[in-house]
């Protein structure tokens, strides 16, 4: 397991999920672990398990001011940032496009595009000070196909792989590590809003399909070492064998 001795992660869309997975993992593997989501007492009792190695810092990934307090807040609890994890997102309100309420459409937006851009502009600072930085952005097969009733998630996604590539080709030389993880269906509550609005195919999937949420966290450990570098500026998808095996999940 990658040793995180002494470093420093921070995780946006920590309350639940592959967040609160990747807080745990992050945490065993010797990390200070920063937890950020607009669910204030979830976060508190997640840091409150995990002891003195994290701490709680409510932030709506919206605004940018909010992104950059928590940034703020994140190096004076624990002397710096040395990764970042664009982990939050949002599916609903599913729906089709000439259905679409444009305000819902557009929050999704904010947070699922917009957030990634906030959380990488307001790191980057700290990071390039620092001599370098690992960001990773959570990414979707949505982000690469069109999928009926999900045009806010498939664009938002698309974009936020879009930021991934753009910040390798403008820090890359600059010791900022970016990649992107596509983890394929997960078992979280997105996959239960998904199955509930049952529109497409992947509402139709069976729940023994999902992977665990605790697979991505461990990748996303992985890719924080220099067995992941291979992959700097690209999308990684945990559907690929090879890429589980190296993960060490088969």
């Amino acid at each position: 397991m990658t040793d995180l001795t002494g470093r420093t992660v921070l995780i946006t869309g920590a309350s639940r999920g592959i967040g609160a997975e990747a807080a745990q993992v992050f945490a065993e593997a010797g990390a200070n672990v920063a937890l950020v989501a607009r669910s204030a007492d979830s976060i508190a009792d997640l840091a409150g398990e995990i002891g003195q190695k994290a701490v709680a810092i409510p932030c709506d990934i919206s605004r940018y001011w909010e992104v950059a307090q928590a940034v703020e807040n994140c190096v004076t609890a624990f002397g710096g940032l040395d990764i970042l994890i664009n982990n939050a997102g949002v599916i609903e309100p599913i729906s089709r496009m000439d259905e679409a309420d444009p305000d819902g459409w557009g929050q999704v937006i904010d947070i699922n595009l917009k957030g990634v851009f906030h959380g990488m502009r307001a790191a980057l600072p700290v990071m390039e000070a620092a001599g370098g930085g690992t960001i990773l952005t959570v990414s979707s097969g949505a982000a690469h196909n069109p999928i009926e009733a999900w045009s806010h998630y498939c664009a938002s996604k698309a974009g936020a792989a879009m930021l991934t590539m753009c910040l390798h080709k403008e820090m890359g030389d600059k010791g900022i590590r970016a990649m992107g993880l596509s983890p394929g269906t997960v078992a979280t509550q997105m996959q239960r809003e998904i199955k509930a609005s049952g529109i497409n195919p992947v509402s139709q999937l069976d729940w023994s399909v999902h992977i665990p949420a605790d697979w991505p966290a461990k990748a996303l450990l992985w890719m924080c070492g220099p067995e992941a570098d291979a992959y700097l500026g690209e999308e990684i998808s945990l559907r690929d064998e090879d890429v589980r095996r190296k993960v060490g999940l088969i």
